[in-house]
C-alpha cells in the first residue's frame, strides 16, 4: 500500500470524525445510510450499522438529539454530556471507514485524527453555545443549533463524496470558530468602558 491509499480514507474518517462534534449521531446515520446503498465501504467488524434496527436506532438518537438541542437550558447541559461522546463516535467512525490500513495505524489515526478532530468540534460549538448564552441570554442558541445540525449533515455528505475537501473544511471551519470566539470573549461588551 502507497502513502497516497492512506489519504482519502483518513480524509473521509477525519470528515465524519469532526461532524459528530456537532451532532454525534446524525454522521453515524448519514454513515450507516451511505453503507447499506454502497456509497461508503466499512471496516470489517462495523456493517452491523448497516442493518435495520441500527439504523432505526440510529434514527431515534438522531431526532432526539435534534430536537433536545432547541430546549433552553438543556443545549447547555447537552454540550457537557456530548463531549465525550463526540470523541468515542468520532474514533468509531473514522476506524470504520478506514478501511484496508493496517490495524495499529488505523487505531492510532482514529484516536488521535478522528477523535482530535470530534474534540476540536465539539470544543469548539461548546464554547460558541457559551458565548451565544452569555451574549443572547440563550436566544440566540436555537439559531446555533440549526447551524450545527446543517453543518453536521454538509461535513457528512462531503465526507463521503469528497473526503479531502472534507478534511480540509473541518480543519477551516474548526480555526474560524475559536477564533471567533476567542475574539469575542476578549473583546469587551458594547457600551462597557474600555
Amino acid at each position: 500500500m502507497s502513502p497516497f491509499d492512506y489519504i482519502l480514507p483518513v480524509a473521509l474518517g477525519i470528515g465524519l470524525a469532526a461532524a459528530t462534534g456537532f451532532r454525534v449521531f446524525v454522521p453515524l446515520l448519514v454513515a450507516g445510510l451511505a453503507a447499506r446503498e454502497g456509497y461508503l465501504p466499512l471496516s470489517e467488524g462495523f456493517m452491523w450499522v448497516t442493518t435495520t434496527p441500527a439504523l432505526l436506532m440510529l434514527a431515534i438518537a438522531a431526532l432526539a438529539e435534534v430536537a433536545a438541542y432547541y430546549i433552553p437550558v438543556i443545549d447547555n447541559l447537552l454540550d457537557g454530556i456530548a463531549g465525550p461522546t463526540a470523541i468515542g463516535a468520532g474514533i468509531a467512525v473514522s476506524y470504520a471507514v478506514m478501511g484496508d490500513l493496517p490495524p495499529m495505524i488505523k487505531w492510532t489515526l482514529a484516536i488521535i485524527a478522528g477523535g482530535g478532530a470530534a474534540a476540536a468540534t465539539q470544543g469548539a460549538t461548546t464554547l460558541l453555545r457559551g458565548t451565544s448564552t452569555v451574549l443572547t441570554a440563550g436566544l440566540g442558541n436555537s439559531v446555533l443549533s440549526t447551524g450545527e445540525l446543517v453543518g453536521a449533515l454538509l461535513l457528512s455528505l462531503l465526507a463521503i463524496l469528497l473526503p479531502i475537501l472534507a478534511a480540509a473544511a473541518a480543519v477551516v471551519l474548526i480555526i474560524v470558530i475559536w477564533r471567533f470566539v476567542t475574539r469575542t470573549r476578549r473583546s469587551p461588551p458594547a457600551g462597557a468602558p474600555q
